[in-house]
């Protein structure tokens, strides 16, 4: 099976090098990246398999789009910068049948620092990264967006390696970003925010993580990423109710 990865960047200096070198064994590796200022696009540049592109950003979802639409070949590996193909997974694709289904799942394996984080929902955590882009496509969503697809899907052996965040300030730049992100989806959704909604809804994220997925079982750890998370959801919600005060002045 032919096949190109597609990865989207901006500033990933930090993880592109070991991202490219686990796919070393794909036919080709699109890059669209949406204006990095850092040395992303020279280490790019620097292998051989990639091929460059800048785009300004729209989007996760469409972001991806664009990257699958610039292979050469239908069969797509999507990658986002901080992940990593282990070696069991490479194997599952190299070996993967190219009729039968029309996109692949696989588990990840997620890291907060050097550690990786079995409970919390954090594993096995499948995503579909594996799909023909002749009948797949990634929904148009600018934020937490999901391969759409038809037919048969099938499972990969392997994980694919996720370094999902170095530390706790890596975490809060991110959920700034994403919050605000998601708080503008739903307002353009028509969504509204409930006066018990900005205690309700973080407090029933930190009890899902913690609780019901097992988070305690991380000792400190899971209580961390328990009340990050929750975090995270009240700041969805307050920009949310900010997007609706400013819009109807009440």
């Amino acid at each position: 099976m032919q096949l190109s990865a597609t990865i989207i960047t901006l500033n990933e200096e930090h993880n592109i090098v070991d991202c490219l070198a686990s796919l070393d064994f794909v036919d080709e590796i699109i890059v669209v990246d949406s204006g990095s200022t850092d040395t992303t696009e020279a280490l790019c540049r620097a292998n051989p398999r990639v091929r460059f592109f800048r785009q300004e950003w729209l989007g996760f979802g469409k972001q991806k789009n664009k990257a699958a639409q610039l292979a050469r070949h239908d069969w797509i590996l999507n990658l986002d910068a901080d992940e990593r193909v282990s070696p069991l997974l490479r194997s599952s694709l190299e070996q993967f049948p190219e009729t039968g289904c029309s996109a692949a799942r696989m588990a990840r394996e997620n890291y907060f620092g050097s550690r990786w984080i079995r409970y919390c929902g954090w594993y096995p955590d499948y995503t579909v990264r594996l799909y023909d882009r002749r009948s797949c496509s990634f929904s148009e969503r600018s934020v937490h967006e999901t391969l759409q697809y038809d037919g048969t899907i099938a499972t990969l052996a392997g994980n694919l390696i996720h370094r999902s965040y170095r530390d706790i300030s890596d975490y809060l730049r991110r959920a700034d970003r994403y919050s605000t992100l998601a708080a503008q989806e739903m307002h353009r959704a028509g969504k509204t925010v409930a006066p018990g909604s900005l205690l309700i809804k973080p407090l029933a994220t930190f009890i899902k993580m913690y609780f019901i997925r097992k988070g305690f079982l991380e000792g400190r750890m899971g209580f961390v990423l328990s009340a990050l998370y929750a975090y995270y959801t009240f700041c969805k919600y307050a920009k949310l109710a900010e997007l609706h005060t400013l819009h109807t002045g009440r």
